[in-house]
């Protein structure tokens, strides 16, 4: 299926239910975007108005793709640092492609469309990612260029008794 990618779409109410609902499907279907099933959009929409008060204040910059009938397919949030001596980086957020498209590519297309938004930023020498162990991810992002730079044992509780490393990933862009 062709994606067509925004980077800075106007975000209207139809872009953010749009995302509302691809976020609770990804996380209803196990996805490590925040959350553990099940979610609602209302557990989820509290999240989603941060995010998009960073696009708004120009924080953080959104990068989504649209499926060939306009549904919203695929995000992810590119946060700007405030740490003035970490301008040269930044962080890739709420990274996911909906679970009708996973396995088909739209991951990759998806990870080369933030690096290529990445290098479009003036100033930006790298972006940073976290994800949570237990999926393989790492393994994802590694395919994609990324290499593991951190790793913190049993730092996210999903579940009494089902802690997962965070990791760290990193994408140099020189």
């Amino acid at each position: 299926m062709t994606l067509t990618f925004t980077l800075d779409p106007v975000v209207d109410p139809s872009l953010r239910e749009g995302i509302l609902a691809l976020w609770a499907d990804v996380s209803n279907a196990g996805g490590a975007v925040g959350f553990v099933p099940p979610v609602t959009l209302d557990d989820i929409r509290p999240s989603l108005d941060g995010h998009l008060a960073g696009v708004a204040d120009g924080s953080c910059r959104l990068l989504v793709a649209h499926d060939g009938d306009g549904e919203v397919a695929a995000t992810a949030f590119l946060t700007h640092n405030t740490h003035r001596l970490q301008l040269h980086w930044l962080w890739a957020y709420t990274v996911m492609v909906h679970p009708r498209l996973q396995g088909k590519g739209s991951g990759r297309e998806l990870m080369a469309q933030v690096e290529a938004a990445a290098r479009s930023i003036e100033g930006i020498d790298a972006i940073r990612l976290g994800c949570r162990g237990g999926l393989g991810l790492e393994h994802f992002y590694a395919s994609c260029g990324y290499k593991e730079v951190g790793r913190v044992p049993g730092a996210i509780r999903v579940a009494p008794g089902d802690d997962r490393d965070d990791i760290t990933m990193l994408l140099p862009l020189h």
